[in-house]
């Protein structure tokens, strides 16, 4: 193994009702917990989105209505995927752009208090945009020399996006093995939320990436005007950046 880790690495891959972050739900979930030692374990679980899933989306991943019509809910299995992941690091393809964000929201209707602050994230796409510009497909081609069968197959897409990752850092020597690196070199922006509408400014501020306060600092923005928080707090935004709006201003008050 290439990787080099300190803690466990959990991949994961998750296929949904569709692709808002804030309303779809997940219709499979499959993790691939890699330890230290090499050693690995995986589960698949089919879920119940509470929801009817489109056909658009059946179209792709192969789950109908009736496939997860006796599948446990998300909040049924929400237990048993923290134990998974507590400790570990997390790792896909394309997740730190959707699959964490998914989760975190999934999570918190779950009433679990998922903190991202401990993981580290490692998207394998990103490394692949960045050396060799494709997909899953193409990436499990030129890294591995295989062809991906039963593509957006959750475990098929988790077992080649560990395959993928194992190889980059393999292949490039300016490329690190280590987590904590790899999570720096695989970040694309440095947001404070999932869903990049809080940023980060060159001091390290949040600040507002959306509407009228757009590029003023969220702490500032609060202090003189709380009613706008209240209608962040009623607004369709995703749960996790509600979450982090309430902690700035938490802050705000002191």
């Amino acid at each position: 193994m290439n990787l080099k880790l300190y803690k466990p690495l959990c991949v994961f891959d998750l296929e949904t009702t569709g692709t808002n972050i804030g309303k779809d739900r997940i219709v499979e979930i499959c993790i691939l917990k890699v330890n230290p030692d090499a050693s690995r374990e995986s589960k698949t679980w089919k879920v119940n989105p509470e929801m009817p899933i489109p056909k658009e989306s059946s179209a792709i991943h192969g789950i109908y209505d009736a496939d997860v019509a006796e599948a446990p809910t998300f909040k049924d299995i929400a237990p048993k995927i923290m134990e998974m992941i507590k400790d570990s690091d997390l790792g896909g393809f394309n997740s730190n752009r959707f699959d964490i964000p998914v989760l975190a929201e999934e999570m918190l209707r779950a009433d679990i208090d998922f903190d991202l602050s401990k993981h580290r994230f490692v998207d394998a796409q990103t490394i692949f945009f960045k050396k060799e510009p494709r997909n899953l497909g193409a990436a499990y081609q030129f890294y591995c020399g295989k062809t991906l069968e039963n593509a957006h197959s959750a475990e098929a897409d988790v077992m080649a996006t560990f395959e993928v990752l194992d190889a980059q850092v393999g292949k490039y020597d300016d490329v690190p093995n280590e987590i904590a690196e790899l999570s720096d070199f695989s970040s694309q922006n440095r947001f404070a939320d999932l869903a990049g509408m809080i940023h980060f400014d060159d001091k390290n501020q949040e600040i507002f990436a959306f509407g009228k306060y757009k590029g003023q600092k969220v702490k500032e923005v609060f202090q003189k005007d709380l009613g706008y928080y209240g209608w962040l707090q009623n607004a369709d935004f995703p749960l996790y950046t509600k979450k982090i709006f309430t902690k700035i201003q938490l802050k705000s008050k002191f």
